[in-house]
């Protein structure tokens, strides 16, 4: 039964896995979602919550298991567009106790979009030195491909409000991975929804500064080849993350799963995010015609979702 119903909504409480194994075979047309980072969050010792795995391996195996699952919910034609972040291993001892992988910097609060604690660091298990980026987006997408899945695009978030970072051997990380899957050969892809303007030869001939380029040629679009709805927006998204009105976190923007949506999911489709938590996917997906399936842990986080989601408005802010 689920947690909540009405004709547009659909929330279920309980373990991802479990639940997707009650609902039918290509049940929905869409699913844009963003699992429990490996190691990084402890949601105030939920029993059963994804991403405090032994291993990195027991993670991706954990992953592998959910998406076999909603590959058997997701339509034919169906797209999955998977968000997910990365982890570094970290010395043995180091930080507050916890279960036993370690990854850099535990105990301080969650700035994505929840209010957990980082996860405790724990000793790794993979037989790397500590500092080692563990490459976790990657694993979960090979695990995936082995399992049948098509991937179709690798999308990099960049965010340019990210949180800042105390570390100064290495680069700070502004940026996420966005994986588009797809089930079949052929598949839902609505690429004019998400076109962006796009300058014409003149204009970028003439430029910003008034100067005409002595090399036009080079590197222009002629005026003939133009789409009139805007050309492809490429791989590359620069997309802030949002602030939560009464949270000191911030959530997943929601115009990362409007892009995924419009592109993925026909209007008055379905939605899926099986990893729901404040239900941003859901309103998007309301905001823009479709209905919506959300998944979570944690009931608090579906009371919060609801109320959300029965506020139905959301900015969509700044991207490029």
């Amino acid at each position: 039964m689920p947690w909540y119903a009405d004709d547009t909504v659909t929330l279920h409480h309980g373990d991802t896995l479990d639940v997707l194994r009650t609902m039918p075979d290509e049940s929905v047309h869409c699913v844009v979602t963003s699992p429990p980072y490996y190691g990084l969050r402890d949601y105030d010792g939920q029993p059963g919550q994804y991403g405090l795995e032994a291993t990195p391996a027991a993670y991706v195996e954990r992953m592998r298991a959910v998406f076999a699952e909603v590959r058997r919910v997701l339509r034919a034609d169906g797209t999955l567009w998977l968000n997910l972040g990365d982890s570094y291993a970290a010395a043995e001892g180091q930080g507050n106790r916890g279960p036993s992988v370690a990854l850099e910097g535990g105990g301080r609060p969650s700035f994505r979009r929840d209010s957990a604690n980082v996860a405790a660091p724990r000793r790794t298990a993979v037989g790397l030195p500590p500092k080692n980026l563990l490459g976790m987006p990657w694993r979960v997408a090979f695990a995936l491909q082995d399992d049948g899945w098509t991937l179709r695009n690798e999308v990099v978030w960049h965010k340019p409000n990210s949180m800042p970072e105390s570390v100064t051997d290495r680069l700070s990380t502004r940026h996420e991975k966005l994986f588009l899957f797809s089930r079949s050969r052929r598949y839902e892809f609505d690429l004019d929804a998400i076109r962006e303007p796009q300058q014409s030869l003149g204009e970028r001939h003439e430029g910003r500064s008034g100067y005409r380029d002595e090399h036009p040629s080079k590197g222009r679009i002629n005026t003939r080849t133009l789409n009139p709805l805007g050309g492809n927006p490429g791989d590359l998204w620069s997309i802030p993350t949002s602030p939560y009105p009464g949270a000191h976190f911030a959530v997943f923007p929601p115009e990362l799963p409007r892009r995924c949506i419009l592109a993925g999911c026909p209007e008055g489709g379905t939605v899926l995010d099986p990893f729901s938590g404040a239900a941003t996917t859901g309103l998007v997906a309301e905001q823009t015609g479709r209905r919506y399936i959300g998944i979570d842990l944690s009931e608090n986080y579906l009371r919060e979702s609801l109320d959300r989601l029965r506020n139905r408005a959301i900015p969509f802010g700044e991207a490029s």
